[in-house]
């Protein structure tokens, strides 16, 4: 008789950070029943000249979706839920697959689908925490936590093998700016009731102690406010609403006026005011109304943190918006963490304002940011609560995860999977381990495109970036002689090689000299000579410059 299994897959977030996708699934190997958790996305950095946004491969859900129960969406964090929109038509393609979130998450989806053309539409059940529903043969109960963004949830996933607790992203945090409490209480219950896997956020796991409260930041935030001579700009993520709320009591106990830049923190404002986690603030500046504020009146909050290059700080810091402006005097908070590979662009972004006479204050400078994930204590409170008899650390590259499981390990969990995407992890029955593996990686959104590096030009543009492009056009009439003079166009070389020669005019000679070196009789073959002048003029390229750019040649006859 073939068993019943509980297994675990996690395609994305399981070896980096961000791009969070896993799955759960319950039955015998042929015929699984799959559950859905999150699907993130995270973004791309030079190496990826051109992409949009970086999702997971999902090659393997697509391939099992006519057994997926549903999709549970822990948080609204654009790691957690940025790839919905792209990936729901290929996940389900006639829109039956059950989607369930809290009503923030459901709020801040449908502002997306408004803001992108073309998108989905994506009917959303809403649940709360404490609430429990089913999907197929899982029955999912939402537990509260403190995160940085409302209503985020962890979760408890039943089946007849079992519970497994999935933390999503957490911290204890014991005086939040606005939100419930983590439930600790539902945890240990669960504890006590028997917890078959915890499945849990690994991000500062290398971190002692406890992060701070974001109460501390407020009044950090406040403190910085009243120090300040002329305007304040203050950065941090835009799906930060206990923190935008933070800026908006502090500018408001220093009698400033707030001003909202960037479209995505305006859409999150929108959607926070709707379900009255805005209630009791005074209203925001109009843009145009800025120039009419005195200098010491005035608090911006925008978006740009992490120096994206068309986000509000960048503007400001090039001094390109009609109305707003920072001079000499101002200063700039960053209430934000780097997220990794985004540090040279945030850094030409600060060296700007700093060349503008703009004071950069930082985290190390003053406390106006904390981590929204738990560090290693806040890790051993959730063992103790949850008791699980097998670990699993998720939401890290390898350093986290790597000292998450050693940390499960030295606080008595039995069972620690070293798990990371691609792995299908058994959980139940019998001995917790790595089965298998699936089609895993990373897939690109490229304008309207979406598919891998090789689908979306990714490759090529990584050489074009890297080498530049020669195009060179060569026109043979019947008798295989050339027509006229090869044309060149090259783009993203030097203008001249080391001894001064044009550089082109180095690249010309070479498509010349290998049709010439062809005999004619076997220019017939539009191939071999296509062939000839790319050698040629790649070596040329090479031995002048050191570097072989991408050539293209196109041979024609008349």
């Amino acid at each position: 008789m073939i068993m019943d299994e509980l297994v675990f897959v996690p395609l994305g977030g399981v070896g980096e950070i961000g791009m969070n996708l896993a799955m759960y699934g319950f039955g015998p190997p042929a015929r699984r029943k799959w559950l859905v958790v999150d699907c993130g996305v995270t973004f791309p950095g030079p190496e990826l000249p051109g992409v949009d946004l970086v999702l997971p491969d999902i090659r393997f859900l697509e391939a099992e979706r006519e057994n997926l129960c549903g999709i549970v969406i822990t948080h609204a964090h654009e790691d957690h839920y940025g790839a919905l929109l792209t990936l729901y038509p290929l996940i389900s393609p006639e829109g039956t697959v059950p989607v369930f979130a809290t009503a923030f998450t459901a709020g801040m989806l449908e502002a997306k689908a408004e803001s992108e053309p073309g998108s989905p539409k994506i009917v959303v059940t809403e649940f709360k925490a404490g609430s429990t529903f089913k999907a197929g043969p899982f029955e999912i109960e939402g537990i509260s936590v403190t995160h940085s963004i409302p209503e985020p949830m962890s979760l408890a996933i039943t089946t007849a093998l079992g519970t497994v607790v999935h933390t999503g992203d957490w911290k204890n945090d014991e005086d939040p700016s606005m939100g419930p409490l983590i439930d600790h209480n539902r945890f240990q219950e669960l504890g006590e009731k028997g917890v078959l896997a915890l499945i849990c956020d690994s991000t500062n796991a290398m971190r002692e102690g406890v992060s701070p409260s974001e109460r501390e930041v407020s009044e950090g935030l406040k403190e910085v406010i009243a120090a300040a001579e002329g305007r304040v700009a203050v950065t941090t993520f835009s799906s930060n609403v206990g923190r935008i709320r933070s800026i908006v009591e502090a500018a408001r106990d220093n009698g400033r006026e707030v001003l909202l830049l960037g479209r995505s923190m305006k859409r999150v404002v929108d959607v926070a005011s709707e379900l009255g986690y805005m209630e009791g603030l005074p209203p925001f500046l109009a843009e145009e109304d800025f120039g009419y504020i005195p200098r010491d009146k005035v608090v911006i909050i925008l978006t740009g943190s992490q120096g994206e290059n068309r986000a509000a700080l960048a503007k400001l810091a090039r001094d390109e918006m009609r109305d707003v402006s920072l001079t000499k005097g101002d200063t700039v908070v960053y209430s934000s963490r780097t997220i990794p590979g985004n540090e040279k662009a945030i850094l030409e972004t600060k060296n700007r304002l700093i060349d503008m006479g703009i004071t950069v204050i930082e985290d190390g400078d003053a406390l106006v940011h904390v981590s929204g994930h738990p560090r290693r204590n806040e890790l051993r409170q959730m063992y103790g609560w949850t008791r699980p008899q097998i670990g699993i650390p998720v939401h890290g590259e390898a350093a986290h995860l790597s000292a998450h499981a050693k940390l499960m390990t030295e606080n008595g969990i039995e069972h620690v999977v070293p798990a990371r995407n691609g792995d299908l992890v058994r959980l139940a029955p019998g001995q917790p381990e790595i089965v298998d593996d699936v089609p895993n990686g990373r897939f690109f959104k490229d304008g309207k495109l979406f598919g891998d590096d090789e689908a979306v030009g990714v490759r090529d543009r990584r050489r074009l970036s890297f080498a530049g492009h020669v195009a060179v056009s060569i026109v043979l009439d019947r008798k295989h002689e050339l027509v006229a003079d090869p044309e060149l166009v090259a783009i993203g070389v030097p203008e001249s090689d080391a001894g001064g020669e044009d550089f082109e005019d180095l690249l010309y000679d070479a498509a010349l000299g290998a049709v010439e070196s062809i005999p004619r009789a076997r220019r017939r073959d539009p191939d071999l000579v296509e062939r000839a002048v790319q050698s040629a003029v790649r070596a040329a390229a090479r031995d002048a410059w050191g570097k072989k750019p991408l050539t293209t040649v196109l041979v024609s006859k008349v």
